[in-house]
């Protein structure tokens, strides 16, 4: 028979003392696994009282821990240590041993994580000697983008790269790949969007041609000029491949997806006559999303000169985003056309504030599991559907003066 586990909320306390309430797993262990167990359990409890003191524990692990992998059972005999209780039932015992068989941490270890010190035996994660250039790569981005410690080992531990962290790179590639067919076509590399034939292309967002659906995601792959496409692609680079590599392609896509279209949404809501062009929708998101994750986690954040780079993270978001209005104000090269609008920015930083910051807080977690995520992420569907009927409906009931099609 296979033992479950209870569903109810269990209420853990974390290396602050705050109270957190965690879900524990329903997963079940295998027979063969649980009888093996249960059967060194029992060895170690002659009394058949259900429970083992933590001295007894560590003796089991010690002598029959062999097979678990070495960092996972230094994570174990910590959490047994730190055990304020003294002793350990077996139910407690089994939610330690669980990950071990699981491709992923599960809830009943995210419990016992919580309930131990979090004081891992030896060095810390920073201290480790021996690591090849790419095992100190993934370091680095565990302390650029985790706050927790525990966090950051089990990261370190299992990080494969396998997939390897290629949407954030294949999106940059393909937008040099787009501004530099354009730069040979336009003869312009400096303020593109000042050519007669820029917003010709089938990819920037025009209010003249808004019924072409695609043109509210596919204009993020033209830019401006360089200057443009340098700041958003160095944010894009930096920012947006450590937080792929922690997160997954799926969850960064989302939330770079999500800003890109609430960008263009807001712009053709607020900005009426004014085309959009560039990433900075997308951009926005995952870097406001990644300094808000930083700041409420301040304390935990080990990552070096934090201070420093978020100052130069907000440096080059202001910067970007001054260009972007002054570019609006500046007379356009080819009136009644206004320039590119600002608007994008403004809605890629609210996602990123929002749904972008529930997606990176528990890298761990799925996002089904979630509750705040769904309720983000339907007051974001429901700014999209109304978005739309905006822009079929208000358009013509408010007598909008369009400018001319490209």
């Amino acid at each position: 028979m296979n033992l479950p586990v209870n569903s109810s909320p269990a209420v853990a306390a974390n290396a602050e003392g705050e109270e957190i309430e965690v879900l524990e797993s329903t997963d079940v262990l295998p027979v063969a696994m649980e009888d093996q167990w249960k059967s060194l359990f029992d060895k170690y409890d002659p009394e058949n009282s259900g429970f083992i003191s933590t001295e007894r524990c560590r003796d089991l692990l010690a002598a029959h821990g062999s097979e678990l992998d070495p960092h996972k059972l230094e994570v174990l005999l910590a959490l047994t240590n730190g055990n304020a209780d003294g002793k350990i039932c077996y139910q407690d015992f089994v939610n330690l041993v669980r990950h071990e068989i699981s491709s992923k941490r599960s809830n009943s270890f995210r419990r016992a994580i919580l309930q131990g010190s979090r004081q891992l035996r030896g060095c810390s994660l920073r201290d480790e000697v021996g690591l090849g250039l790419s095992q100190r790569l993934v370091r680095h981005v565990a302390y650029e983008t985790l706050p927790r410690e525990i966090d950051r080992k089990w990261y370190f531990d299992s990080y494969t790269y396998c997939p390897p962290p290629l949407l954030i790179l294949a999106i940059t590639i393909a937008e040099v790949t787009v501004f530099m067919y354009y730069g040979f076509q336009l003869d312009r590399f400096v303020l593109q969007v000042s050519s007669p034939q820029f917003l010709k292309s089938p990819f920037p967002y025009h209010p003249q041609l808004r019924a072409q659906a695609w043109r509210f995601l596919s204009y993020s792959f033209m830019h401006t000029g360089i200057e443009h496409l340098g700041l958003n692609m160095a944010m894009q680079l930096l920012v947006g491949v450590p937080l792929e590599m922690v997160h997954g392609a799926l969850r960064i896509g989302l939330v770079y997806v999500c800003g890109v279209l609430a960008g263009s949404l807001a712009a053709s809501i607020t900005d009426m006559t004014a085309p959009v062009v560039g990433s900075s929708g997308g951009v926005y998101a995952l870097v406001s999303a990644h300094l808000a994750n930083v700041v409420m986690n301040w304390s935990g954040m080990k990552c070096q000169f934090k201070l420093f780079r978020m100052a130069m993270a907000l440096v080059c978001m202001s910067v970007e985003f001054g260009r972007a209005v002054w570019l609006r104000f500046y007379p356009p090269a080819f009136p009644p056309c206004p320039n590119p609008s600002f608007v994008a920015h403004l809605g890629g930083v609210v996602v990123g504030l929002t749904l972008g910051v529930v997606v990176l807080q528990n890298y761990e977690q799925r996002l089904q599991e979630q509750s705040l995520f769904w309720i983000f992420f339907c007051v974001y569907t429901l700014f999209v559907l109304c978005a739309v009927f905006w822009n079929v409906f208000a358009y013509n009931l408010l007598d909008v003066r369009l400018p001319p099609p490209p």
